[in-house]
């Protein structure tokens, strides 16, 4: 990949969800929006190459996006007259465009894409799609559900959108609890992606992580500005979460790429200043007594930030919070944790016991983790043969080429 391409390919994932989110605030068409954004950067692959690349990258794409979408407009002889307006206000040089200097419109999608006129899962999904710059397969993958199956569904919700005439707004004050507890799903959803990739050739896409982090942290600072709205303890609880996490992403990777599980990370690449935010974050949260599932799991996270080692680790507490969220979240991927925590503190033939129950009740044999935590205690335990099957499951099932790196070398480490 050239210089050139591999900055246009930056520039885009920096900044497509906050241009998305302002042309489809200007233009009210998500389609139209989403249309005129890839014709800039195809434009941008053109142009760039052979004229250099433009001061500002962001505001350029920006313009060139609008600009795009004003003559499709035009052509269709649907332009209202203050879209005249505005194109008269782009005939000024892209290249003075900054765009930090145009207003963020992302929440205001987000709790668009949130409005409860929607279905749960149709409200994540196009959140995903518009603020998380996630594909369609990357998001159909996270449901489970065929890629053409939920092509149709976002299909279906923009065009609900627009019949609705759902308002393009953060919504008042008395309206948002309603919305909120999707609006935290789909930044966990996002941060989730980015912190272990289901495809592709990276383990961790940085763009999704610090889109997440920013989006809860405009999400508490919104709350908190707003007079008429009470502070949210779970919106806090879900920032501390993902700075306690984020706190390690350098430590996960080490210096050829290769993936560094949890037991085997250098805990001096842990980001303190991090870890203290998050931990002073759960303090504030826990000090307004709405208890919530984010909040639980961030407490997990301080637990092990406050371990020296993997070996020192308080598993026993970290089960207790798992049964805790459990009651909260009745999912057998939490069951699936709180069972390998048990592992750890109790014993690895006592966890591997916990988790086949589990899959009496619930099929995991889908699921990536599953293997992977069957293998590691499998393995722990001395039983080779049956860890090999479950690591090469796991290695069959897993999408992500970091992740089959570290299968592969398990396996090789087992012998043949």
């Amino acid at each position: 990949m050239s210089p050139t391409h591999h900055i246009i390919e930056q520039t885009f994932h920096a900044a497509s969800s906050r241009i998305l989110a302002t042309l489809i605030s200007r233009f009210g068409d998500f389609d139209l929006a989403e249309d005129v954004l890839q014709e800039a950067f195809i434009i941008a692959l053109e142009t760039w190459s052979r004229d250099g690349i433009p001061p500002n990258p962001g505001g350029w794409m920006m313009v060139t996006a609008q600009r795009k979408a004003i003559d499709r407009l035009r052509r269709g002889k649907t332009l209202e007259n203050k879209l005249v307006l505005l194109a008269d206000d782009l005939s000024e040089d892209e290249e003075e465009v900054e765009l930090n200097t145009i207003p963020d419109e992302r929440l205001k999608l987000m709790f668009t894409c949130c409005h409860p006129a929607l279905a749960k899962d149709a409200q994540i999904a196009l959140t995903l799609r518009t603020l998380g710059g996630l594909t369609t397969d990357e998001i159909a993958r996270a449901f489970l559900v065929p890629v053409a199956t939920m092509a149709q569904r976002l299909v279906r919700v923009k065009r609900k959108i627009k019949e609705a005439g759902i308002p393009y707004r953060i919504p008042p004050a008395d309206l948002i609890a309603e919305r909120l507890d999707s609006v935290l799903s789909v930044i966990y959803l996002i941060f989730n992606e980015g912190y272990a990739a289901t495809m592709g050739d990276s383990l961790i896409r940085h763009d999704l992580c610090a889109e997440a982090v920013h989006l809860a942290r405009v999400l508490t600072e919104l709350i908190v500005v707003d007079p008429q709205l009470n502070e949210s303890a779970e919106a806090l609880g879900l920032l501390a979460l993902l700075l306690l996490h984020d706190s390690r992403r350098a430590a996960r990777i080490d210096n050829e790429g290769n993936l560094v599980v949890l037991e085997d990370q250098d805990r001096t690449r842990w980001d303190q200043a991090m870890i203290a935010e998050g931990t002073a974050l759960l303090e504030k949260a826990a000090a307004l007594r709405q208890p919530g599932m984010y909040q639980l799991q961030a407490a997990i996270s301080v637990v092990h930030a406050q371990s020296n080692s993997f070996e020192d680790t308080d598993w026993a507490e970290i089960a207790a919070l798992y049964r805790e969220l459990y009651k909260l979240n009745l999912s057998p991927i939490v069951n699936l944790n709180w069972a390998v925590a048990v592992a750890m503190s109790e014993g690895y033939t006592y966890g591997l016991e916990l988790i086949e129950k589990i899959t009496r009740y619930h099929d995991l044999s889908e699921y990536v983790p599953y293997h992977a935590a069957r293998a590691d205690l499998l393995r722990r335990i001395g039983q080779t043969e049956a860890a090999r099957a479950a690591y090469q499951q796991a290695l069959d099932l897993c999408q992500n080429e970091v992740e089959q790196r570290y299968y592969r070398r398990r396996l090789a480490e087992l012998g043949d």
